[in-house]
């Protein structure tokens, strides 16, 4: 059994028009909200043995934000990541080894969205898979579970939604 999370960047500042999109950094309610889900994963006992990291500003400061309760998981910052396509995060998931049972993925949207819609393709929590086909709001975790053995031999629609988590469901 392998367990994914996919969370998306927590809310970015467009304060600065002169910055490139990767380099835009959290506004201050983005930072409670990773805060706060910080907690969450903490209270809910979530323990990725990998994170992997898109490079951009906002989601290594929500990152950043998450480390005190990441434990000694391996982090790993990677490009594939930023603005990524549902396919290219699969085959990036698919490189994990085998060891690994759980791996948080800190990315954007559409790419995350459209990964936990087609990992899913409409099993799991019916409260969940609604609230995710309504939207992705930034700051927001999609918790997944997949029989696979292995992550090379995970196709789409091989998982199960378990939850999806919201800042404004954790009261920011």
């Amino acid at each position: 059994m392998k367990q994914i999370f996919l969370l998306r960047h927590a809310k970015s500042s467009w304060d600065d028009p002169s910055l490139e999109d990767i380099e835009r950094p959290l506004n201050k309610r983005g930072r409670r909200a990773a805060k706060a889900m910080a907690d969450h994963l903490k209270k809910k006992n979530i323990a990725p043995q990998v994170v992997l990291c898109s490079t951009s500003v906002r989601t290594r400061q929500t990152l950043d934000l998450l480390l005190p309760v990441l434990g000694d998981a391996e982090i790993l910052y990677d490009d594939r990541i930023y603005d990524a396509a549902p396919q290219t995060l699969l085959a990036r998931l698919k490189e994990l080894p085998a060891e690994c049972g759980c791996v948080l993925i800190i990315g954007h949207n559409p790419g995350l969205e459209r990964l936990a819609l087609g990992l899913a393709d409409g099993k799991g929590s019916t409260k969940a898979l609604a609230k995710l086909a309504e939207k992705y709001p930034t700051g927001s975790l999609a918790g997944l579970s997949c029989a696979s053995e292995d992550w090379e031999s995970m196709e789409a629609a091989g998982c199960r939604l378990e939850s999806f988590i919201c800042p404004s469901d954790l009261g920011e």
